[in-house]
């Protein structure tokens, strides 16, 4: 079917993916005077599996877009407690803290602040390609297309562009960095509203904190050899692999799932990814994502945004050129969280296998303050 493209249908910035670093760009850029256009292909408000830990880095910029934290009433988050497979655990004030709000809250509030800002947002429209042409790009979408200077894709953890591109970690093969599966439940239970949980288990991890409404957010992920291993059935799955975590156990069998069914995702990838793909600037868990034990994933969207619009404006007030925008997109993005996503990564290794973990938790017990020093390391500064 051929796609009907109106030329004078033109803006200055085109975002691909409506979730955190997508919607808190298209907020900047339209306040700072631009024509933006927003692709979200699902409808809001709707629940994507995340972690839903924001750290306290963030909360200043999220004031400044105009989300009104104070008013919500929202669970601050100053302890951590690890546990292993066998049931040893560390316990660790967080330096930052951070608090917790759903996914289904932050993102719905946002896109009502996108849209007063004049943001013209597009629910239920998936982006077929981004092509780049004549020092501009042509978005194709739903059998139509736009035009515009710029592209952003803030399209998530894995889409059909990703696919599409052949980018480098779709074409990697299957590894303990890049074949994960990802479940998330909301549930009521009976734990400090002020402590986040990283349950560990055999090839997997689960993290549990409190949100909006005294509700906690259960979401864990593991591989999809451990899914399949059990019959592809998540109900199996906890029964049989992460009930060997006590702690676990208990918050499955005595906690009430606020859910009909978990929101889930498949394919995830931890691998590095390229900041940029044929001129167009990735950002989000599009251009890298932080691994699961270190969250933190939705700090590093909201500030990525940050830095990508920083970069974006000079560029269309012609003040650099495309490529130099590039440049200084990557060097920013890597000074802010190359350092957090190589420490993700080398926590990682240390957990995963039953007796590592088991040993890794034991041994560093007794050394409160290198457990404060990884944590910072995952953490960023307010900005």
């Amino acid at each position: 079917m051929e796609t009907n493209q109106t030329n004078s249908t033109s803006y200055d910035i085109a975002v691909i993916g409506g979730g955190l670093a997508g919607l808190s760009l298209s907020i900047q850029a339209a306040r700072a005077g631009y024509k933006v256009i927003l692709f979200e292909k699902e409808t809001y408000p709707f629940h994507r599996v995340c972690g839903e830990y924001i750290s306290l880095e963030s909360w200043p910029f999220l004031e400044l877009l105009g989300l009104r934290l104070k008013e919500m009433n929202l669970p601050i988050i100053k302890k951590l407690i690890v546990t292993s497979p066998d049931g040893s655990s560390i316990e660790e004030s967080l330096p930052l803290g951070g608090f917790g709000i759903s996914r289904y809250t932050i993102d719905f509030e946002l896109t009502k602040i996108a849209r007063d800002a004049g943001v013209l947002l597009l629910e239920n429209a998936k982006v077929t390609d981004i092509v780049f042409e004549n020092g501009g790009f042509c978005v194709k979408y739903n059998n139509e297309a736009i035009l515009c200077q710029m592209a952003v894709g803030s399209f998530g953890k894995r889409s059909n562009l990703d696919v599409k591109w052949k980018r480098s970690f779709i074409r990697q093969k299957p590894n303990k960095l890049n074949n994960y599966i990802g479940i998330k439940y909301h549930i009521e239970t009976n734990f400090p509203g002020d402590t986040i949980a990283l349950h560990n288990f055999k090839n997997g991890y689960c993290g549990m904190s409190r949100v909006e409404g005294n509700k906690y957010c259960l979401c864990y992920l593991t591989t999809a050899a451990n899914l399949k291993e059990n019959d592809n059935s998540f109900e199996k799955l906890e029964r049989n692999i992460l009930f060997e975590n006590p702690y676990l156990k208990q918050i499955f069998t005595t906690s009430k799932f606020l859910f009909s069914s978990p929101v889930t995702i498949s394919q995830i990838s931890f691998e590095k990814k390229s900041l940029i793909e044929n001129h167009i600037l990735m950002a989000g868990d599009a251009c890298g994502m932080i691994t699961p034990l270190c969250g933190n994933g939705m700090s590093m969207a909201l500030h990525g945004s940050k830095i990508a619009f920083q970069c974006i404006d000079q560029f269309l007030q012609g003040k650099i050129s495309r490529d130099h925008m590039e440049k200084q997109y990557i060097g920013a993005w890597n000074k802010q969280f190359s350092g957090r996503l190589q420490t993700g990564r080398l926590i990682q290794g240390m957990f995963g296998k039953e007796w590592m973990t088991n040993v890794f938790i034991k041994t560093i017990k007794p050394f409160p303050k290198l457990i404060a020093y990884l944590i910072r390391q995952t953490h960023g500064e307010p900005y």
